[in-house]
């Protein structure tokens, strides 16, 4: 039987391949360049123990040349061989001051032997993307690498000039970049504000994504030696006055001490918007902590809870470094611990100094600042910033949802931009899964399909900036 054909049927198989495309929001060209930017940029080795961000810096800088980006407006710069920093510049319509897009290219250590896949090489298995630097930050980093490539391959010039700057020091303060490049070419990165990719974003609660946090303000970052020394001897000669049994008397002690409970802006603003996200009790603690004054007992109660909501509501001090000793059959001479501490912004690091000390009880065990800590000033919501994160959350995801401030437990480079005078935004388009926060530990990974989503959010939302 001879086939006739609809001009309607043949309209329509003409248009399938559109449909199909405009399905799905990130090209096929896209996801290949990101995923082959995350191979490159977990596959090379940024720590500062054994590897080089200079060596990223240069191959990434090489991208965007051969892309056509004019070579002043890529610039690998900084004083130390081994850690130096990229900065790229896309060129706006000079409509709005430059916007600075900042990730870090450095990672911590990560030992083989304590991971289940290869930590300096991508895996992809069961869903997610596994390697160091995945969630912390290299996943962020590559998607802004993705996105400018993008948008010079399609001629698009944002209202203003986006700057890219990718750096060193982050993880250890070696050689920080962001320090570097104030100190000594504030011209590269100066703008109005800066989005940095180092934390925040969509947070997945009850299997879902539900909120998108934007952090305004962080802790402070401070860390203490604690040091005893003793004449020591012969171990075959053992005495009560052990410098490691002294120092290790007074950390039990130390391990006692709980700062007290207080909100800020921030925080209770985060709980405040958390709370329409539960139920029970827990909503119900929220909203109490989300009022100033907070109830003391609903902080107890919601601090008691989780480590992350104990890490929101108070000052948190912890052992990460011991060494003593120096032969198995010698009496230690010197035994130290250091203590880190992440302060709440408006409280004084010589109290928290001043409480270690109480805490320890024993004036031999000498406790020294590693550094002085860096002042930490908020930055100011921005109403702008804000609505637009707004509604390309509701663009990406197709939901409304809340977009909220809130105080980073941790620490990240925005503080130094802060501190001079450059308000800083910490998000990224990347979903987590609050509860599964592997940054620094083992089998860090991110959600495949959240690092894909994340290259939607980015163009959707740099491009209305």
């Amino acid at each position: 039987m001879k086939r006739t054909h609809s001009p309607l049927l043949a309209a329509l198989a003409l248009l399938l391949p559109l449909a199909a495309q405009a399905a799905d929001p990130v090209p096929k060209g896209e996801r290949t360049l990101a995923h082959d930017l995350l191979v490159q940029m977990i596959g090379t080795d940024t720590t500062s123990e054994h590897g080089s961000t200079t060596v990223l810096a240069e191959a990434l800088a090489q991208r965007f040349l051969k892309a056509g980006f004019p070579a002043a407006d890529v610039q690998v710069v900084g004083d130390d061989p081994k850690r130096r920093n990229l900065v790229v510049r896309l060129r706006g319509q000079g409509q709005r001051e430059p916007i600075l897009l900042l990730a870090h290219l450095d990672v911590v250590e990560a030992l083989p032997q304590d991971w289940h896949f290869p930590p300096f090489k991508l895996t992809e298995q069961g869903g997610y993307f596994y390697g160091r630097g995945t969630m912390d930050i290299k996943g962020g980093g590559a998607g802004l690498v993705a996105t400018l490539l993008r948008f010079h391959q399609q001629g698009f010039k944002p209202k203003g000039d986006y700057i890219l700057a990718l750096t060193a020091g982050e993880e250890d303060g070696k050689s920080n970049g962001v320090q570097w490049l104030l100190a000594h070419r504030p011209e590269l990165i100066r703008s109005q504000y800066s989005i940095n990719v180092d934390g925040g974003g969509p947070e997945i609660r009850h299997g879902r994504t539900e909120v998108v946090a934007v952090e305004t303000a962080e802790k402070v970052y401070a860390s203490y030696t604690l040091t005893v020394r003793n004449p020591g001897g012969h171990s075959s000669l053992p005495t009560p006055d052990n410098a490691i049994y002294r120092l290790a008397a007074g950390l039990m002690r130390l391990s006692q001490l709980d700062f007290p409970l207080h909100t800020n802006s921030a925080t209770r603003g985060y709980y405040e918007r958390l709370a329409t996200l539960y139920t029970g009790q827990t909503a119900a603690d929220m909203r109490a902590v989300a009022h100033d004054p907070s109830d003391p007992a609903a902080m107890r109660r919601l601090a008691a809870s989780t480590p992350y909501n104990n890490a929101h509501l108070r000052t948190t001090c912890v052992p990460t470094l011991l060494a003593g000793g120096d032969a198995e059959n010698a009496l230690p001479q010197m035994a130290r611990a250091t203590v880190n501490c992440r302060i709440l912004p408006d409280e004084d690091p010589a109290m928290v100094e001043a409480k270690i000390r109480q805490a320890l009880a024993d004036p031999l065990i000498a406790v020294a600042p590693v550094a002085p800590a860096p002042a930490s000033p908020p930055s100011p919501i921005n109403a702008a910033l804000f609505a637009q994160i707004a509604q390309t959350a509701k663009d990406v995801w197709g939901q409304a949802m809340p977009v909220s401030p809130y105080m980073s437990a941790g620490a990240s480079d925005s503080v130094f931009l802060r501190a001079a005078g450059m308000p800083s935004y910490v998000f990224n388009g990347i979903s987590y899964d609050v509860d599964d926060d592997r940054s620094h530990g083992q089998d860090e990974r991110i959600l495949v399909d959240s690092y894909y989503q994340s290259l939607d959010f980015n163009d959707r939302l740099l491009k209305n900036l």
